[in-house]
């Protein structure tokens, strides 16, 4: 295990002790509601999760190698970024298949700038969340105003990416 992994590790499960204290201080019934709500939401995600690293297995499996690294490899610069972007606004599903997919552009030869930028942009412009979530409850002017105003931090998170070198 590395140091950051060991890092994030104790910061995660540290601040579940802390939750979980907070929460029986203030009661036995804040502690079952929270620990009742809690599993729930676990209960809900993890069939998401198997579901993510099952389509992404599967993608990786259809999708060719060369394609990716064709597309999306190092080699392909900013029309790679480009490319990137689109994909990722492109790309219906929640955070298991947006990272999903970007773990496996990565594994099969993806570039890391490219990659960094499809997750971004699917991040911040996935057309199927702000069609069936975002404009349903906020006016569709600000959502395509925000969407809009987002479109270069794509661009930027390559940019500093290609900058910095891989990770």
């Amino acid at each position: 295990m590395t140091l950051s992994a060991l890092i994030i590790d104790v910061t995660l499960w540290g601040s579940v002790a802390i939750l979980g204290f907070m929460a029986w201080r203030r009661g036995r019934v804040v502690l079952v509601s929270s620990v009742r709500e809690g599993s729930m939401d676990f209960i809900n995600i993890v069939p998401r999760i198997a579901l993510g690293v099952i389509g992404s297995g599967y993608i990786a499996a259809v999708i060719p190698p060369e394609v990716i690294t064709g597309w999306l490899g190092p080699d392909s610069g900013w029309f790679g970024v480009l490319t990137a972007v689109i994909a990722g606004a492109a790309t219906p599903g929640g955070p298991v298949v947006g990272f999903s997919i970007g773990a496996v552009a990565l594994k099969v030869g993806g570039g890391t700038p490219q990659v960094i930028a499809y997750v971004v942009a699917w991040a911040l412009f996935a057309f199927q969340r702000m069609i069936l979530w975002e404009i349903p409850f906020m006016p569709a002017r600000f959502v395509w105003f925000r969407a809009a105003v987002s479109v270069p931090f794509p661009f930027l998170a390559a940019a500093i990416a290609m900058v910095i070198g891989k990770p």
